[in-house]
């Protein structure tokens, strides 16, 4: 399986025996960035499929898991896709939009997968499980038929969500999903050649030990593919760019559960992982 993790700031090639460094790995051919690879991502994938791992001279190191970042930590842009399961919109009464309901989510929202939520003071925040896509080469005016080709690869996301300023004057999406560290993703990032099914997999929030969302991804009104058709259709996709594809039923805010202090939430996706994160006070 290729799978690229962030440990510490590090691009990892991610094993069964543990994380590789990449920049010792390759002999400083790649730097240790982990957002800088995406502008280099076919190089990368070229060199990864002739690299035969050399235990002896660059050691496979054990993960732990407050040790892996976000892998996109600096994408220049970050996309949200509202109400893309028919379940989320029915729990929420709302209509299905005509066309791909399209936000953004402000870079320095982007955290890790196992950093904890800080909660704003007296917010209502919620938690979102999603699949993240994240971009490997530069998307404009792309087809659905060959969006897949221009993914990196995915991973799992939280988008976290404060649901007053949310629905505030104007519908202030942006900011209240945009808080510092209102973006967890990780725990890695998989490549789609390595899934058997990329636009069909498994994906759950469990709160405090709690299911609160399940669903599948081939339950997404849009898939993958005509998320990126609709959106480079306006917007170039730039490597490293990131897009949250949308959440199932299961929210908090309809029932009115809101994050609190010391909830652990953790999302999964089958065949990535799971990301966990812990909710904390301003």
């Amino acid at each position: 399986m290729t799978v690229l993790g962030n440990v510490l700031g590090r691009a990892t090639i991610i094993l069964d025996e543990g994380g590789v460094d990449l920049e010792k790995a390759s002999d400083n051919l790649f730097a240790a960035d982990p957002q800088a690879l995406y502008e280099r991502w076919d190089e990368f994938r070229n060199w990864l499929s002739g690299w035969q791992p050399d235990f002896d001279r660059v050691a496979a190191v054990p993960l732990i898991e407050a040790e892996l970042l976000s892998p996109a930590p600096f994408p220049s842009q970050v996309f949200g896709i509202g109400l893309n399961y028919r379940d989320h919109a029915a729990e929420t009464g709302a209509e299905m939009p005509g066309r791909l309901a399209v936000f953004t989510k402000y870079p320095t929202c982007i955290t890790g997968g196992f950093e904890e939520i800080v909660l704003p003071d007296g917010g209502t925040v919620d938690h979102e499980v999603e699949l993240v896509v994240v971009m490997g080469r530069r998307a404009h005016h792309i087809a659905d038929w060959e969006a897949w080709e221009h993914v990196a690869g995915v991973c799992v996301g939280n988008d976290v969500s404060e649901r007053t300023l949310q629905r505030a004057a104007g519908n202030q999406f942006s900011l209240g999903k945009s808080f510092p560290g209102f973006g967890p993703m990780g725990p890695w990032l998989v490549t789609p050649d390595e899934l058997t099914q990329p636009d069909d997999l498994a994906l759950s929030c469990v709160v405090n030990g709690e299911v609160r969302q399940s669903s599948r991804t081939s339950e997404m009104v849009y898939p993958v593919s005509r998320i990126i058709e609709e959106i480079s259709a306006v917007v170039p996709l730039l490597p490293g760019d990131v897009i949250f594809t949308g959440t199932p039923a299961g929210v908090g805010w309809v029932h009115g559960r809101f994050l609190e202090p010391g909830d652990v939430v953790e999302c999964t996706i089958e065949s990535i992982g799971t990301i966990r994160n812990t909710a904390g006070h301003a």
